[in-house]
């Protein structure tokens, strides 16, 4: 239950839901009060890119509607959620933090949007976000960054950075955001909110605007672990739409919260505590292990040998999947087109030029040599292979240990421009 005189953007999902069921809430009041103060703090925050009071406002009373006919108005009855601008919404603008898409309008909803409606959520707008999802600051947006609501001369980390902080300033209960490479998981650390990356196919992919198809997955952020399992639940799933999508049951996620931790065997990766690692992140990550062993956990040192291969086939295969993702936008069948091209050739070349951004540009061009004839193998091939044999190593892990612990990123959050230039 929530306190007695909290407020209602105190509240958590769970509480808001349970109530606007029972009809001791409204979802207009739970939608108006979350609008209010996201309005008020999104001047020094930049959570969101657009709010969509018209939508959101009408999405309310239809859940409103369904609770005094007595119908089920679904598990996130009246629940507010924050969607990172690279998710589909059906009539509203979906831009990816960039110039080029800076005027589309979706056709459609993304998969987990149609999930989140029948559950009985509703969206308050989008978020914003490092340009398709590019980046670790939310600073490669291509309208403004986005400040840590904690320290407003720090990065909220990204790409989903919006979503994170709109979370963290009680902006919204509940938000999603897509992670590629630690685009949930590192914001959410710096935002000290809950976020995570489901596993590939466990959530439809369809409706999220793609970067590198074989590493995007959505997950949700949450303020504690209970909502984070209640809106996982809701997304999750099997979506004729997503090849790629998993034909597995969904789990009742929140049901094992409660149940004790004596005998978790925790394995902590010694190649993720090493040289680099700021003390003050060391010492929590530490302080919660000791937490777990003090509730009966056991913890142990394990080994994953090929790690510090990760961020070289991270780096070869994300900007080559995006290299070929991208290629779509060419100014001809969506997106911005340039008035200055006098031949076909000039309208790709413009219209890519004036609508992305400096670090969309790298990535492209760092995919496209990977993928050009002659470096397609030493490059593109030899990272598939390495990718498998880091695999290798966390299956062999996990016949160790049930969890593994690492830190989520080296350091504390950064300020907004250091490290604009690395």
């Amino acid at each position: 239950m929530p306190e007695p005189q909290a407020k209602l953007t105190d509240w958590t999902a769970a509480d808001i839901a349970r109530e606007v069921r029972a009809g001791n809430v409204s979802a207009e009041e739970v939608a108006r009060a979350f609008l209010d103060r996201a309005r008020n703090l999104n001047d020094r925050i930049g959570a969101f890119l657009r709010f969509e009071e018209g939508s959101l406002l009408a999405s309310a009373r239809a859940v409103d509607a369904k609770v005094q006919a007595g119908a089920d108005p679904g598990v996130l009855a009246g629940v507010p959620v924050a969607l990172k601008d690279n998710l589909c919404v059906r009539g509203q603008k979906t831009t990816c933090g960039s110039k080029i898409l800076e005027n589309f309008v979706s056709t459609y909803d993304a998969a987990v949007v149609a999930r989140l409606r029948g559950a009985g959520a509703v969206f308050p707008g989008k978020t914003n976000l490092d340009e398709f999802a590019m980046g670790s600051s939310t600073e490669n947006s291509a309208f403004f960054p986005t400040r840590n609501p904690w320290d407003r001369e720090r990065t909220p980390g990204g790409s989903s950075g919006g979503s994170a902080a709109a979370v963290a300033a009680r902006m919204a209960p509940l938000a999603l955001g897509s992670d590629t490479g630690g685009s949930i998981r590192q914001p959410a650390g710096f935002c000290g909110v809950t976020g995570m990356k489901p596993t590939y196919g466990r959530v439809s992919r369809y409706g999220l605007v793609a970067f590198a198809s074989s590493l995007d997955q959505i997950g949700p952020f949450a303020r504690n672990a209970r909502d984070c399992a209640l809106i996982l639940g809701a997304i999750s799933g099997r979506d004729p739409m997503d090849s790629t999508s998993a034909e597995v049951p969904v789990p009742d996620f929140a049901a094992g919260l409660d149940r004790p931790v004596k005998g978790l065997r925790i394995g902590l990766p010694r190649e993720y505590f090493v040289k680099g690692l700021a003390p003050a992140v060391k010492e929590k990550v530490m302080d919660a292990v000791r937490v777990l062993v003090s509730l009966g956990a056991k913890a142990e040192e394990v080994s994953l040998p090929r790690m510090e291969y990760a961020t070289a086939v991270y780096y070869i295969l994300a900007p080559s999947e995006a290299s070929a993702n991208l290629a779509r936008y060419d100014g001809v069948r969506y997106g911005h087109r340039s008035r200055a091209a006098g031949s076909l050739l000039e309208l790709y070349e413009k219209s890519r030029d004036e609508g992305f951004g400096p670090e969309v540009k790298r990535r492209i061009m760092l995919g496209t040599y990977a993928l050009s004839s002659g470096y397609y193998e030493a490059y593109y091939g030899k990272a598939q292979k390495a990718r498998r044999l880091i695999a290798a190593d966390f299956d062999a892990a996990f016949k160790q240990v049930d969890v593994l612990v690492t830190p989520t990123s080296p350091t504390p959050p950064f300020k907004l421009g250091e490290k604009a230039s690395d």
